[in-house]
């Protein structure tokens, strides 16, 4: 049997972890062709800082610019896999055309880089880079030239791309811890450890080294729906009850609690944030 691997792959998180959908979308056309793998990278300067935000993408706990900022083993591609580039895994493909977005999380309007600063704070459970930072401008360009080609569509409704992941139809009340128990046993301990703890194949799930509670993926909906589209790695096969029955399981363990004040930077460093967030 195939096992699930919650992929250490590339950005995270920046866990930017845009996985819920919206009733009514902006983005329900089709969209217009944009990057692909053969896109050039810009010239000059600019091509070297978005290369550095693959790199940092890539490699966030690790790398010497990020590795300050973040508190956890994760990485952006620990949730955007492939960098960013794969078209359902809470992809950064056209992600960039959605911004300015109302967030009803912060109330008010973000900025792709209001976004991403956001994800080091709950998905990487350490601390918001300053705006204007190396390492903010250079995930943005990175997340920015995944979107070359796209009509810029910004969402009224919520920080979400043409290419967000779509909600489950099932009930998440109809979870199954057990189920939940015997699946993870069977397809994800391999990879991430019987305790949650992770391994060389792909990163922890819960406890000190996981996202905190105010990541997006710590709400079984969400977590649930980013499974189906993409575990296993590479050939993801699972139902939707299966898929909510692990990532209840995976939420029903310890995980870092998110206080807000504990992730902001000192008052010189941080510019202006003036969201409501919850």
């Amino acid at each position: 049997m195939r096992r699930i691997h919650l992929a250490n792959s590339i950005l995270a998180g920046v866990v930017l972890v845009f996985v819920a959908t919206s009733s009514h979308s902006v983005f329900a056309e089709e969209t217009v062709p944009g990057w692909s793998p053969s896109t050039a990278l810009p010239p000059g300067e600019l091509g070297k800082v978005v290369a550095l935000g693959q790199e940092i993408v890539e490699n966030t706990n690790e790398h010497p610019l990020s590795q300050p900022y973040v508190n956890n083993a994760l990485t952006c591609s620990s949730c955007h896999l492939e960098a960013g580039t794969d078209p359902k895994a809470a992809t950064f493909l056209d992600i960039a055309s959605a911004y300015p977005a109302w967030s009803p999380r912060e109330n008010r309007v973000i900025t792709l880089e209001d976004r991403v600063l956001n994800c080091f704070m709950r998905s990487m459970n350490g601390v918001r880079p300053p705006h204007g930072s190396k390492v903010s401008v250079a995930v943005t360009a990175y997340i920015t030239w995944l979107s070359s080609g796209s009509r810029l569509r910004m969402n009224p409704d919520k920080p979400l791309g043409p290419h967000h992941v779509p909600s489950l139809q099932i009930d998440p009340q109809q979870a199954d811890l057990q189920r939940g128990s015997d699946l993870y046993a069977q397809r994800c301990a391999d990879c991430h450890g019987e305790s949650g703890q992770g391994s060389d194949e792909g990163p922890p799930t819960w406890g000190p080294r996981s996202f905190n509670d105010g990541a997006g993926l710590s709400r079984n909906d969400k977590l649930a729906a980013w499974l189906k589209v993409a575990m296993p790695l590479g050939d993801p096969d699972l139902s939707e009850q299966e898929a909510l029955d692990i990532a209840a399981y995976i939420n029903s363990h310890e995980r870092p609690k998110f206080v807000l004040e504990e992730h902001l930077p000192g008052a010189e460093k941080l510019g202006e944030y003036n969201a409501e967030s919850r």
